[in-house]
């Protein structure tokens, strides 16, 4: 064990937050210790914007909903960028390019390259005592975020990272088991972990401090994907210029 598998070991999402703004050396580490992750082929396919105008983070929350986006010590936005890639091209350079910038693969690489950084800045904020919460709920209303943001064609919001002082430690959630999330070789069946998972989480959700329920993590997943959420995001996704082929 070391510093940082313990801070790794360590996380949860952070909802709360002391009304302290982060100091800019500790935002300046996060930046960079983000763009220190690995990218492919070194397209650093991805934007991160920093949210500071009160009236942008208020939208951002009437967004998601959630009032952590407004309130904490700093809030982040992840893009897909593969707009600077198209930065001095020609009308020609750019024709020739379309093919690959509108296609599965590309969209697949900016949306990893944005996820590594953003991990990346998770650990560096967590490493300095503050805490994170990703907010995938940006996305209730992506097209809103592009107007917001002021996005070009190829720059598309993904997710968002609020970052602050933590206002509470709550319980630590268990992840599934290594059984039912590492095989060796090829795929292999992992029913039993998945049911004594559902258990361990049973017992959780019974004896945690707050928010007490009665559920598994089976259920849950099954109450997630029977209801459609977020359909318009394939629409602005082509309409950005990405996952068109």
């Amino acid at each position: 064990m070391n510093q940082t598998i313990d801070t790794l070991l360590n996380h949860r999402s952070i909802r709360q937050f002391k009304n302290t703004k982060i100091t800019d050396e500790q935002l300046d580490y996060i930046i960079r210790s983000a763009q220190q992750a690995s990218t492919s082929s070194y397209m650093m396919a991805y934007t991160i914007i920093g949210i500071t105008d009160a009236d942008k983070k208020a939208a951002l929350a009437e967004v998601s909903g959630q009032p952590y986006v407004e309130d904490n010590g700093h809030l982040l936005v992840f893009c897909a960028d593969l707009h600077r890639q198209t930065h001095t091209a020609t009308s020609e350079d750019y024709k020739q390019m379309l093919e690959n910038l509108e296609n599965c693969e590309h969209f697949l690489v900016s949306a990893i390259d944005a996820a590594l950084a953003a991990q990346n800045a998770a650990i560096a904020a967590e490493s300095m005592g503050l805490g994170i919460c990703y907010l995938g709920s940006l996305r209730n209303h992506l097209e809103r975020v592009d107007e917001l943001l002021a996005l070009p064609t190829h720059v598309i919001p993904l997710f968002g990272m609020a970052i602050g002082e933590p206002a509470h430690k709550p319980d630590r959630k268990p992840r599934l088991p290594i059984s039912a999330v590492y095989f060796e070789n090829e795929y292999t069946p992992h029913e039993d972990a998945i049911e004594k998972f559902d258990d361990q989480i049973a017992e959780y959700y019974q004896s945690r401090s707050s928010n007490n329920r009665s559920d598994t993590w089976t259920e849950q997943m099954h109450r997630r994907f029977k209801k459609t959420m977020r359909m318009d995001v394939t629409d602005l996704v082509q309409k950005k210029g990405f996952n068109k082929r």
